[in-house]
């Protein structure tokens, strides 16, 4: 029987609340571990990402990224909190590179501010009518704002823009219709944003078991949000701060910075709240 010492942190946490945020487990050494121990292992934890920190030539860490189904090549509060846990360990300082299959992934930390630079990203359109999305998330077809997009910054994504902040807090998702608009990794996953006051007010679902499900704060599909942003012809710099999870009681605060080099940053507050080991 093996220990295995695993960390649990919250990531975009609201005002450096404890409690605020998106949890996340990380375990801190998994060489010996196999997919289907650390895919079981998520499904134990049951929090939307547990990761596993290996060993790496090309980067300061390789990292193994794990809902309770299924592996992801990319993901944007396990990018955060998995480099805070590096830094921890020792593995590196305030800046990092974490290999993933997406590919290596950038970490800055200023404090316990973490940054990422995601990956150039791509776009296509979505094919299906207005009224079809607006149905999926319990809309009318005039709540659906200016050219909705699949978007690719490390995992694709449906993004949706709605026109009002109303919208989005009334928003009622579908599942079954949800789960009819797969990403081309044969995923369903949808975000949905308005402005809201000086910043954005996001939203984001995903089916699981029959039911959608929603994520207090996503990174990947706030970096494909700065990929719509570049889609869409957006002036240059631009940065948004982003409120998501407050349906779920776990406000968060995300922040998008698009530069004038077309370079996609997302930054959030990481949170250490305990550690512990798993015997298997």
């Amino acid at each position: 029987m093996s220990a295995y010492a695993y960390r649990i942190v919250n990531v975009f946490t609201q005002g450096r609340a404890p409690l605020s945020g998106n949890p996340l487990c990380v375990f801190e050494r998994a060489q010996t571990l196999d997919a289907a121990r650390m895919q079981a292992l998520a499904l134990q934890f049951n929090l939307s990402e547990t990761t596993f920190i290996l060993p790496s030539e090309r980067a300061s860490a390789r990292v193994r990224i794990f809902t309770p189904s299924y592996e992801m090549p990319f993901a944007g509060h396990p990018t955060l909190g998995t480099a805070h846990v590096c830094r921890a360990l020792g593995l590196a300082g305030d800046r990092l590179t974490l290999e993933m299959p997406a590919g290596i992934i950038t970490v800055r930390a200023s404090g316990d501010r973490w940054t990422l630079q995601a990956k150039a990203p791509s776009w296509r359109e979505v094919q299906e009518a207005r009224l079809t999305l607006a149905a999926m998330l319990g809309l009318d077809e005039h709540d659906i704002g200016e050219r909705p997009l699949w978007v690719n910054a490390g995992t694709e994504q449906l993004i949706v823009p709605l026109t009002s902040e109303a919208a989005v807090r009334r928003l009622r998702v579908r599942a079954d219709l949800l789960a009819q608009l797969p990403s081309v990794d044969g995923r369903s996953m949808a975000y949905v944003f308005a402005p809201s006051g000086a910043g954005l007010l996001a939203r984001f679902f995903f089916p699981h078991g029959g039911t959608a499900l929603e994520d207090p704060a996503t990174g990947s599909a706030t970096a494909n949000l700065g990929g719509w942003c570049l889609a869409m012809g957006r002036a240059l710099p631009c940065e948004f701060e982003i409120s998501q999870g407050e349906y779920l009681g776990r406000p968060s605060a995300l922040r998008l910075r698009v530069d004038a080099e077309r370079q996609i940053f997302v930054s959030g507050d990481v949170i250490e709240l305990g550690r512990g080991t798993i015997n298997l």
